[in-house]
C-alpha cells in the first residue's frame, strides 16, 4: 500500500495559509490550508480524511496551537498522523514563536532569514539565536517526541521582515519545502 506523503508545518495563521497555498501551486502537492486556523480547530479525523482524499502529494498540513502550552489540538493532529499506517510524514517545518523556553524541539537544521542553512535556532524574524539545535515554538512540543526524518526550523512563515513575502516567492519557506521533498523522494 502506498502511504500518503505529508509535510507538517507548525503554523496556521493567515500568512502561513496564503504562503502554503501559493507554494503548493508552484511546487505541486495538496495544501490543506482550509483546515488550518490559529489555533487549529479541525479534529485529527477530519485532517486524516482530507489527507486520504488528497489528489497530489506531498500533502501540506498546517497545525497551530496559538501559544497553548502542552499538547494542543495541532499537536494531537501531528501525533495522530504519525501513528496512521497509511500516512508517512516525510518532514516538518518547525516555526519559531515568541514563547521562550516554554516549548522547544530539536531540529535537523535551521534556515535563517537570508536563506542560509545553519545549526543555530532562529527567532520569529529568522535571526540566528545562540542556542544550537533547538527552537522555541508553540506547536513544536510533540515534534521532539516523534522519529521524523527531517525537521527544519524557520522564522515566521510569509514574514521575517518581508524576506519571506509571497511577492518575493516566499524563498525561505520554499527552500525548506524543497529540501524536505528532495529527501522524501518527491521530485
Amino acid at each position: 500500500m502506498d502511504r500518503k506523503k505529508v509535510i507538517v508545518i507548525t503554523d496556521g495563521d493567515e500568512y502561513a495559509r496564503r504562503t502554503l497555498d501559493f507554494l503548493a501551486k508552484k511546487l505541486g502537492g495538496t495544501c490543506l490550508s482550509y483546515l488550518s486556523d490559529n489555533p487549529t480547530t479541525a479534529s485529527p479525523d477530519e485532517v486524516k480524511q482530507a489527507v486520504y482524499r488528497a489528489k497530489q502529494e506531498p500533502v501540506y498540513v498546517l497545525i497551530d496551537d496559538a501559544g497553548i502550552q502542552g499538547a494542543g489540538a495541532g499537536e494531537r493532529i501531528l501525533v495522530s498522523l504519525d501513528k496512521d499506517p497509511s500516512i508517512e510524514i516525510i518532514g516538518a517545518i518547525a516555526v519559531a514563536a515568541h514563547t521562550k523556553n516554554m516549548e522547544w524541539s530539536r531540529f535537523t537544521f535551521a534556515i535563517d532569514q537570508n536563506g542560509e542553512l545553519i545549526p543555530n535556532g532562529v527567532d520569529k524574524q529568522g535571526i540566528p539565536l545562540p542556542e544550537i539545535g533547538r527552537i522555541n515554538g508553540d506547536t513544536v512540543y510533540s515534534l521532539d517526541q516523534l522519529d521524523l526524518p527531517i525537521v527544519i526550523a524557520i522564522g515566521d512563515i510569509g514574514k521575517m521582515r518581508g524576506k519571506d513575502d509571497i511577492k518575493k516567492g516566499a524563498p525561505i519557506t520554499r527552500k525548506a519545502l524543497e529540501i524536505i521533498m528532495e529527501r522524501g523522494g518527491i521530485k
